[in-house]
């Protein structure tokens, strides 16, 4: 099994971009796993000279990702507080992401806001039986994870922490775990569907993501899901129940 950084490590630089390789471990269907795929963008996102932390990523799912690939980064703007960086993947199948990174320092400001708590839901510890992802999903078998019980039709709550996580850039392994949960409409449905991840919206909170032993808590709601398409909500806190992500997601159901 090709671990993330494995799958970083071998990126080979080319004229203007880098050449890659989708892992068959890393597959979710037909396609790449999307936070495996975002993270690889945000990787080469961050060769970009003298940026700020990452605060914002926007990504498009545009065509399946398979097999060999390319990535190309380019640099639409470096104002004095934000740097703007946008990359794309291609396969042989053509463009497959485009993510539009948002790098940005910190500034002064009275404004101080923070609302809302953690769902109650225990951190896994040493002696808590956990599951390494699925048989039949490729890319899961990467992470392990917890599930809650009795949550709503309309809500995932899940544990998640990347089984092979040692020398990896914060950022990129938060954007690799942040993925990782089904849509909210298998729920709703109650059965096994095809569905697809069409646009992917999130908010870092954090200028240096951190947790305990790996563990990210990850929530997804929805409140509406008709006519093949739901919207969903999504928040990330790390194992001291400190929020570090916001994000919203757009499915395509196709049952």
């Amino acid at each position: 099994m090709t671990t993330l950084k494995q799958a970083i490590d071998s990126l080979v630089p080319i004229d203007g971009g880098w050449r890659g390789i989708v892992p068959d471990s890393w597959l979710q269907g037909r396609t790449a796993y999307g936070g495996f795929s975002a993270a690889l963008a945000l990787h080469v996102a961050q060769q970009s000279d003298d940026l700020p932390p990452l605060r914002s990523a926007q990504v498009a799912f545009i065509g399946p990702l398979s097999g060999e690939i390319v990535l190309r980064a380019s640099r639409l703007r470096r104002g004095r507080n934000a740097a703007f960086v946008q990359v794309d993947i291609e396969s042989d199948a053509g463009l497959g992401l485009r993510a539009t990174f948002v790098f940005m320092g910190p500034i002064a400001s009275t404004l101080e806001h923070r609302a809302g708590t953690p769902p109650e839901f225990p951190v896994p510890g040493p002696e808590t039986t956990t599951y390494r992802g699925h048989p039949l999903v490729a890319f899961s078998q990467n992470f392990d994870m917890l599930d809650a019980r009795e949550r709503p039709a309309s809500e995932w709550l899940r544990w998640v922490r990347l089984a092979e996580r040692d020398g990896l850039d914060p950022m990129v392994e938060l954007l690799c775990v942040a993925d990782c949960l089904p849509p909210v409409a298998l729920k709703l449905i109650g059965a096994v569907a095809p569905v697809s991840s069409m646009t992917w919206l999130l908010n870092v909170l954090t200028p240096q993501p951190a947790t305990n032993d790996g563990w990210w808590l990850l929530r997804a709601t929805t409140d509406h899901a008709q006519g093949g398409s739901s919207s969903q909500q999504m928040a990330i806190w790390n194992a001291d129940g400190t929020p570090v992500g916001e994000q919203m997601q757009s499915i395509a159901v196709f049952g």
